[in-house]
C-alpha cells in the first residue's frame, strides 16, 4: 500500500495485530495493495522527510496466494460483505420485535405495568 498517502491508517493492538487500511475503503486488497490509479491518493503533508522508526509500523504481511486473480480476494471479501449488510436489519428487526414482546408494551395492562414497575397477577 502507499504508505505515504495521506489516507492510509495503519494501527497496531495490545496483542501485536496490525491494521493496515485506506480510511476511505478505497483498496480493496488492503493490507496489500492499493489500486495503480487512485484517484483519491493524496501525500502526506504533515510527515514529507521523516524518518520513522521500526517500532512506529511492522512490516507489511506477505501477499497470499492468488492475489489479483479472478475471482479476487477484493470480491470474495465484497460478497461476504454484502451477506453480513443484508442480514443486519433483519436480525435487528427480530430483535426489536422480541423486545417488545417482553416488554409487554401492548395493551392497558402492558402501559401500567412499565408506569408502576410491576404487572397484575393473574389468578
Amino acid at each position: 500500500m502507499r504508505e505515504e498517502c495521506k489516507f492510509f491508517e495503519s494501527r497496531t493492538y495490545a496483542n501485536g495485530e496490525t491494521v493496515r487500511k485506506c480510511d476511505l475503503d478505497l483498496a480493496p486488497e488492503a493490507p496489500w495493495r492499493c489500486p495503480d490509479n487512485c484517484a483519491a491518493y493524496t501525500p502526506r503533508l504533515a510527515d514529507v522527510n521523516w524518518h520513522h522508526g521500526s517500532l512506529i509500523r511492522p512490516p507489511t504481511p506477505p501477499e497470499p496466494k492468488g492475489l489479483g486473480e479472478d475471482p479476487s480476494i477484493a470480491q470474495l471479501l465484497d460478497e461476504a460483505e454484502d451477506i453480513v449488510n443484508e442480514a443486519g436489519p433483519r436480525i435487528r428487526a427480530e430483535v426489536d420485535s422480541d423486545r417488545y414482546r417482553r416488554s409487554g408494551a401492548g395493551g392497558v395492562r402492558g402501559r401500567l405495568g412499565r408506569w408502576f414497575g410491576r404487572r397484575r397477577k393473574s389468578d
